[in-house]
């Protein structure tokens, strides 16, 4: 059985500064860019059965930049809408709402572009991108461009756990990759945050 190899899109200002990017279309920066193009040689290596992607173009720019070949963008891959907390750091977050925590807390609603989204809702976008992908692990690996938030509810999702688990993660850094796979019919974290 192959692994699904999860890849944080390059650096973004957003990443750079802590801010939440969830719906934004925010583009990489030149480092982000050096370090999406750094993955081909690694990626180049595995046989890849399936390669998904956010639609979002800092995730897409990634994936073409790695050398990804016949990039399928699937929605249910955009990051966690932020809400009324798009675009804030967790200080600043937390400047109106001491003690605030993501995974525990949740976001406000945002406007038209940016309602907001329960963690319910996250989950059941990546359970069902994970239906669609288990199958395609019996021909090799798979290849899924993502976000931080994202990438740490489908990997808890991967591996059995409540999505609220993701808070016992790192955030996986930009340009990186991470790999889960099974061994004896087990779900297990691989490696995480590889460069």
């Amino acid at each position: 059985m192959g692994e699904l190899i999860l890849i944080r899109h390059g650096q973004t200002e957003w990443s750079l500064s802590g801010q939440h990017a969830g719906r934004t279309d925010v583009p990489l920066t030149g480092a982000g860019e050096a370090s999406a193009k750094a993955l081909a040689p690694r990626l180049a290596r595995r046989p890849l059965a399936g390669v998904f992607s956010s639609p979002l173009s800092r995730a897409m720019r990634t994936a073409e930049l790695a050398g990804l070949a016949g990039v399928r963008p699937d929605p249910d891959l955009a990051e966690w809408d932020y809400g009324g907390y798009e675009g804030l750091t967790a200080a600043q977050i937390r400047k109106g709402r001491p003690g605030w925590d993501l995974w525990r807390d949740g976001v406000i609603p945002g406007d038209a572009d940016h309602p907001g989204e329960r963690l319910e809702q996250v989950v059941a976008r990546t359970d069902a991108v994970l239906d669609r992908i288990r199958p395609l692990l019996n021909d090799g690996d798979v290849a899924v461009v993502a976000h931080g938030h994202l990438a740490r509810v489908l990997t808890v999702r991967w591996l059995g756990l409540h999505a609220s688990a993701g808070r016992l993660l790192g955030h996986p850094h930009p340009g990186t990759l991470s790999f889960l796979a099974t061994e004896d019919g087990q779900p297990f974290i691989s490696a995480w945050n590889v460069p």
